[in-house]
């Protein structure tokens, strides 16, 4: 490695040729970093007192078909200054055309010296040659004097931003030229000895920041000959970028590698963590592929069927419905579980009928627990670990099956929980609201209404400032009608004729031009028929809606003897019990202190179940979440989560990990006094939380 300090315009005006290897990201500055550079560099020209501004560093390294005349290099970091500046340049160039506001700073010069080597042909020409349309655009900007009908679009928004900056500071360049000449960076050139991943995953530039589908790219083309480079680019990655698009590509694609490595690991990576748990998996020796094409085939097979599910892709039909449905419903914890019905799918082993059933089995889970107030945080945990209680032998069955075993808090809402739920739930600033009136609106239908073209109806007005008429319409509890019914189900509709109803009574809403009574939606077919509008009718209304949704957002169906064949067996009982421990007898200080724990613990949730062992006293919900030992004046816990994860404000805990111990977990507290039960219970609720799946790991 070679560093050195250059004045960025000397650099530029020396060297032969810059590339960007196609393992790089695009150009994908935006104005915030585009603005702040040109203001860097105003401000820099400004003051005659700053004699350089320091931009970053430069890292490259020699292209392996350089000569001893062209030297070409192929860029490791600082491609986006490099190309931002490249742009202003050009962009200056045609701004002061043959005249010369500084000294070397004429449209000519600026190019022949910057920008092209005018003695060369083809891409030699260029001092910076870019990648795909960013390349075209770029070349197109230099030489033709305009862009390409299919041009970056990224390129083209830098060039007119400084087109229109530019034109602002008008004839008055001289602070622009000097700042771009006070402009310091420092070249980095490495040897084919140093390790180019490592350094570029050490670089802290300015600028944009790398996303992790940036860094796996990298590290996955990176040390592969040019050749073998494009040659899985132009096969694997390039289709992946191409069917995301640009846009969806910078906002998914992250996403989307963190549901993959879901579904092929079994762990869920935090968002920022997806490069690092990518590593680990191309490292393991036990993952499923040997080589890397056959990984990079895998990713880019998923990344079809997400397209599909999660950006509107998917051609079949129905299918597309079904997707659209849960796109709605924010249900990216499913992703995992479904990228793998998916390919299930696609191999034949989840016949077309089979899959939409299931997913819309999901739709109803998410949407019943959403409508019944069930915390989302376990989801993650849910859809991740799904397939493993899958028999693919009964697909269908045995998803069915499971969704209704669920314990507790991963728990699918019983139609009788629902119905009540759905009755008495605030609907109106309940997110997806135009999802559930569509979703209620066309059920059963062949011709679909596109519930975009109505707005959302309180049939009983939202103006707390009730008419006369309406308040004799509700009866003498109307005030408590209107604060507990407003925003229910039975009192929400959709109408074409919004600020027509307004405020109007009920009998004016129903018959008056476009009123219920003549309404086409099948939401209002009843309301022409309806006398009063009062707490009665709500309910009325509302029972009915909801013994709609109930089929709308149905429960699997799975009977009884076929339920039986997938709970666990029972166990038989344990050889041990609490009697067994020595200190626990009547009389003994750990008795007291046992009794009291055990009786909280039991009650956290009605999924929470005893098992004495041999050395200690389990706590189970789906598996250990503490374990207690019982000493002579104290007790053991040993909570089932990582050290780190644990929120422990009094530093009351001790790590573990690694060390001999009975009991599970890596995180031991020591409970000798009734006064810290609270405290302890506190640390007991996370780690059951823990395992529920109730914990954060979307960051």
């Amino acid at each position: 490695m070679h560093a050195v300090e250059y004045k960025l315009l000397d650099f530029l005006k020396k060297s032969t040729q810059f590339t960007i290897p196609i393992f790089q990201r695009t150009y994908s500055w935006g104005e915030e970093q585009i603005k702040q550079l040109l203001d860097d560099i105003v401000r820099t020209g400004k003051n005659d007192g700053i004699n350089s501004h320091f931009i970053g560093s430069i890292v490259y390294i020699l292209h392996e078909k350089a000569d001893a005349v062209f030297q070409p290099s192929m860029v490791i970091d600082g491609q986006q200054r490099l190309t931002t500046l490249s742009i202003l340049l050009e962009a200056l160039a045609r701004h002061v055309g043959d005249d010369e506001p500084c000294e070397g700073f004429s449209a000519e010069k600026i190019r022949e010296y910057y920008l092209i080597n005018r003695l060369e042909k083809d891409d030699k020409r260029y001092k910076l040659l870019l990648t795909q349309t960013d390349k075209d655009t770029l070349i197109n900007l230099v030489t033709q004097r305009k862009l390409p009908v299919n041009s970056s679009r990224r390129i083209e928004a830098a060039f007119r931003f400084f087109e229109e900056s530019l034109k602002t500071l008008g004839t008055n360049l001289t602070t622009l030229c000097s700042g771009l000449a006070k402009l310091m960076i420092v070249s980095i050139s490495l040897s084919k000895d140093d390790n180019p991943q490592l350094i570029f995953e050490s670089m802290n530039s300015t600028g944009k920041e790398l996303s992790q589908a940036d860094l796996i790219r990298n590290y996955v083309l990176m040390d592969l000959p040019p050749e073998r480079q494009n040659d899985l680019y132009n096969e694997y990655w390039r289709p992946m970028e191409v069917g995301f698009g640009q846009e969806a590509y910078e906002q998914h694609f992250d996403a989307f590698m963190r549901h993959y490595l879901t579904v092929r690991t079994g762990e869920i990576p935090r968002i920022r963590d997806v490069y690092r748990s990518f590593k680990d998996f191309s490292t393991d020796p036990g993952n499923l592929f040997s080589d890397l094409e056959s990984r990079l085939a895998d990713i880019s097979q998923f990344s079809e069927f997400y397209q599909a599910m999660a950006l509107g892709k998917e051609t079949d039909k129905d299918l597309g419905q079904a997707f659209q449905d849960l796109r709605e419903l924010n249900v990216d914890t499913a992703y995992p579980f479904m990228l793998e019905l998916y390919q299930d799918y696609r191999d034949d082993l989840l016949s077309k009928t089979d899959f939409l059933e299931i997913l819309r089995l999901i739709e109803s889970y998410v949407f019943r627990r959403y409508v019944c107030s069930i915390p989302a945080n376990s989801l993650n945990k849910t859809f991740s670990t799904f397939t493993k209680t899958i028999k693919k032998a009964n697909y269908l069955e045995s998803v069915a099956a499971s969704f209704v075993l669920m314990p507790s808090y991963r728990r699918f809402p019983s139609d009788e929980e629902f119905i009540r739920e759905i009755k008495r739930r605030d609907l109106y600033n309940f997110r997806g609201r135009s999802y559930w009136l569509r979703k209620l609106e066309n059920h059963d239908k062949k011709e679909y209404v596109i519930v975009g073209n109505y707005t959302i109806e309180h049939i009983m007005p939202q103006n707390s400032n009730l008419s006369t008429e309406w308040q004799k319409e509700l009866g003498p509890e109307w005030k408590k009608v209107h604060e507990t019914m407003l925003h229910t189900l039975g009192n929400l509709t959709l109408t074409g004729y919004n600020p027509e109803y307004s405020d109007r009574s009920f009998t004016e809403k129903k018959t008056m031009k476009g009123g219920f009574a003549f309404s086409p939606l099948t939401l209002n077919k009843e309301l022409g028929h309806i006398e009063t509008w009062n707490l009665q009718s709500i309910e009325n209304r509302a029972h009915r809606l909801a013994e709609l949704a109930k089929v709308v957002w149905r429960f699997p169906n799975v009977s009884d003897d076929l339920l039986s064949n997938y709970r666990e067996k029972a166990k038989l009982p344990s050889e041990y019990s609490i009697h067994n421990f020595e200190y626990l007898q009547e009389g003994k200080f750990s008795k007291a202190l046992f009794d009291a724990i055990r009786k909280e613990i039991l009650t956290i949730d009605n999924v929470v179940y005893e098992e004495p062992l041999k050395l200690y006293i389990a706590y189970k919900a789906e598996t250990n979440f503490v374990d207690i030992i019982p000493l002579a004046n104290s007790l053991l816990l040993m909570l089932n989560m990582p050290y780190e994860k644990v929120h422990d404000p009094k530093g009351m805990t001790r790590n573990v990990a690694g060390l001999g111990r009975w009991g599970n977990g890596e995180v031991e507290f020591r409970l000798s006094s009734l006064d810290q039960i609270p405290y302890a219970i506190g640390l007991i609720n996370q780690s059951f939380e823990h395992q529920m799946g109730n914990g954060s790991v979307v960051e």
